[in-house]
């Protein structure tokens, strides 16, 4: 086999708490994570000769060292001293800079992909080491459930169980927020709740709605006012509740059913912006 296909789901963020910056730059969080059935493509192939080659469906993303499942390619490869070369072309869907993790699971659908592929037999705590170096997210998307909650700068994991399916409309409003500017600009408040209220189950809609929150919102709408908007037309759509995923820039929205969060399509989006309907994984 020297050619395989992957998929790499996108995520959101059901509570996201800022703890404090640390001396290293980063913040330590704690953030519950969702994997949804938004999904890019990878088609990974093995080539004779050196190098990483990457192609992507969406000019605006970098297919040079700056793309994740890039970086994820060349430190495989350099940590198993392979010699081989590597093709990556990526079907996007996930958009870009929109707090949805789309370059983060690249990356870990790039590791777990070639170690299939070039049969490394590496574990996942060999893979989640690896993918702590390329970003904090990557983790998450080698983890074998659907969904955790996420301490330290992110890497932290241990199991969350969501019970109940989430059905989901997903709005990306045209631009992307950068992570690093959000980060840079939140100020941790020393009288903040240190953090989220831990639950592990939920078995019922009302008590995932309850734990909606995320720290980063206020920094972002002050610059970026359309997301409040959005927010508030998700709910009048009929959402349950509506939230920004991690850094921005998209906002989601909890419907009761599949039925409801459909019929929330053809009351959003304007020409600038994509919508997607999506449920838990």
């Amino acid at each position: 086999m020297n050619a395989l296909t992957v998929y790499a789901p996108a995520k959101i963020n059901l509570a996201l708490k800022i703890l404090r910056r640390r001396a290293d730059g980063y913040h330590d969080i704690q953030t519950i994570l969702q994997k949804v059935s938004l999904y890019d493509t990878l088609s990974l192939k093995l080539t004779a000769h050196q190098g990483i080659t990457v192609t992507a469906d969406d000019p605006s993303i970098p297919t040079d060292s700056r793309n994740l499942a890039y970086r994820a390619a060349d430190l495989l490869l350099k940590q198993q001293k392979i010699t081989l070369g590597i093709t990556i072309h990526i079907k996007k869907i996930i958009p870009a800079g929109a707090g949805l993790g789309g370059g983060s699971s690249n990356a870990a659908a790039t590791f777990a992909g070639l170690n299939k592929l070039l049969r490394c037999n590496l574990t996942e705590s060999d893979l989640h080491r690896l993918g702590v170096e390329i970003g904090a997210d990557v983790p998450f998307f080698l983890y074998d459930k659907p969904s955790a909650l996420a301490e330290g700068i992110g890497e932290q994991l241990s199991p969350v169980k969501i019970q109940i399916p989430l059905w989901l409309v997903i709005v990306f409003p045209g631009f992307s927020i950068s992570t690093k500017w959000v980060y840079e600009n939140y100020k941790v408040l020393t009288n903040a709740r240190k953090n989220i209220r831990i639950l592990r189950y939920f078995k019922q809609l009302k008590t995932v709605l309850h734990i909606l929150s995320n720290d980063l919102e206020k920094v972002v709408t002050q610059q970026y006012p359309e997301i409040e908007k959005i927010k508030r037309t998700l709910i009048q759509a009929g959402a349950c509740g509506s939230l920004m995923s991690g850094s921005g820039s998209s906002v989601f929205g909890i419907f009761p059913d599949e039925h409801r969060a459909q019929e929330a399509l053809s009351l959003l989006g304007t020409p600038a912006s994509r919508v997607f309907i999506a449920h838990s994984l």
